[in-house]
Formats: C-alpha cells, sequence, structure tokens
C-alpha cells in the first residue's frame, strides 16, 4: 500500500511541475507578444512605418479579430473551453519559441 502511495505523490508531483511549466511559457508568450506588439521595433512601429495605411489596416484587422472573439463567445460551453485550450497553448507555444529565440539569439 506504502508503494503504491509513493507512485500516486510522484505522478502528482510530476503533474504540478509540468502545470508550472506550462504556466511559465504562458505567462512569457503573453508577456512576449505584449512587447513584440508594442516596442519601439514592435509590429505596430513597423506597420505604421511603412505608412499610415498599413498601419490603421493592421490595427483595424487586429480589432476585427478580437470583435469577432468577442462575439462569437455565445457559443456552446464546449467550444468556449476548446477555443480558450488553443489560446492557452498558443501563448505557451509562443513562449517556448521566445524562450528557444533568447537562447539561441540573445533576444527576442
Amino acid at each position: 500500500m506504502s508503494e503504491m502511495r509513493v507512485k500516486q505523490e510522484a505522478f502528482a508531483l510530476a503533474q504540478a511541475c509540468l502545470g508550472f511549466l506550462i504556466l511559465a511559457l504562458v505567462l512569457l508568450g503573453i508577456g512576449g507578444t505584449i512587447y513584440k506588439i508594442i516596442s519601439p521595433d514592435g509590429w505596430v512601429a513597423h506597420a505604421f512605418g511603412r505608412s499610415l495605411s498599413a498601419g490603421v489596416a493592421a490595427l483595424g484587422s487586429l480589432i476585427m479579430v478580437v470583435a469577432l472573439a468577442w462575439f462569437s463567445r455565445g457559443s456552446s460551453p464546449r467550444r468556449r473551453t476548446q477555443f480558450a485550450d488553443i489560446a492557452v497553448y498558443g501563448f505557451a507555444a509562443a513562449g517556448l519559441l521566445y524562450v528557444v529565440q533568447l537562447w539561441i539569439r540573445g533576444s527576442f
């Protein structure tokens, strides 16, 4: 009985470590994306640097995507859960990409 309890505790500890790793990657993904958007050499600066119309188009498309996501939240709970999972794992993947870029190049 004691051996089974040790296995359960080890599994719970491994799950907690994996959860912490995913949380750290999600936070890095969100922070890195925000940094990429608003930094002096960021995506918005590049969009407005080319021309005003390109910047307005980029911001307009971003606003439209956010608006569509806002209006589509009236769907079924299962679909909302899938969207949330995609968002979380997408930011975790972005966080992993930023960590790899930081490790290889020394910057985002």
